[in-house]
């Protein structure tokens, strides 16, 4: 999760950091969830999901740039690539990216499960603005955006927006629609 700090203002930009603003509502001011979800193992992940785990966790070499390519709408410069990449100079560096499926509930019985469900109960209930902005090409998160924009308190009202062209990640698909869509957000609450 990315916490960025604006003037007068506190917001998160969350990637998979939903438990983090449930643990501790009271620093942040807004929230925008963006191609990201808070699974519990209760709905089945879909089965992208599973072909994704499987290729992390039992690949010989873990490519994370080709990760990350799998991930987009558009090809990402070799300059980019390399900078995803840099941080795991080879297989030693790469326990985290590896652990990280192993971290998301898929069933309901995952050590992770009760706490991403009373993380729902939190959210759900928080009066924070949350801007729901989601690709129209995410293949694991899709289907959250709208039990988002149904479920969170502080979405009702907003003007949501949908990333056209994109895949799953924002930043590197729709880098500068994405920052356009949260500047307003953050203006105008």
């Amino acid at each position: 999760m990315d916490v960025l700090r604006t003037p007068g203002a506190r917001f998160a930009a969350v990637t998979g950091g939903l438990r983090i603003v449930a643990g501790h509502p009271e620093r942040f001011a807004r929230i925008v969830a963006a191609n990201t979800g808070l699974p519990t193992g209760d709905i089945p992940m879909p089965a992208v999901w599973h072909r994704f785990k499987d290729a992390v966790t039992s690949a010989p070499v873990l490519d994370i740039a080709r990760l990350v390519q799998a991930g987009c709408a558009s090809t990402l410069p070799q300059d980019v690539r390399d900078a995803y990449d840099a941080p795991f100079p080879d297989e030693s560096y790469k326990a985290g990216p590896r652990a990280m499926p192993g971290l998301v509930p898929a069933t309901p019985g995952d050590p992770a499960a009760p706490a991403n469900r009373a993380a729902w109960q939190i959210l759900t209930t928080l009066g924070l603005p949350f801007l729901v902005a989601f690709s129209d090409g995410a293949p694991i998160t899709g289907g959250m955006a709208p039990i988002l924009k149904k479920t969170m308190a502080g979405a009702a009202g907003l003007d949501h927006p949908v990333l056209h062209g994109a895949g799953h990640f924002l930043q590197e698909d729709a880098g500068a629609d994405l920052g356009w869509h949260i500047a307003a957000f953050v203006t105008a609450t």
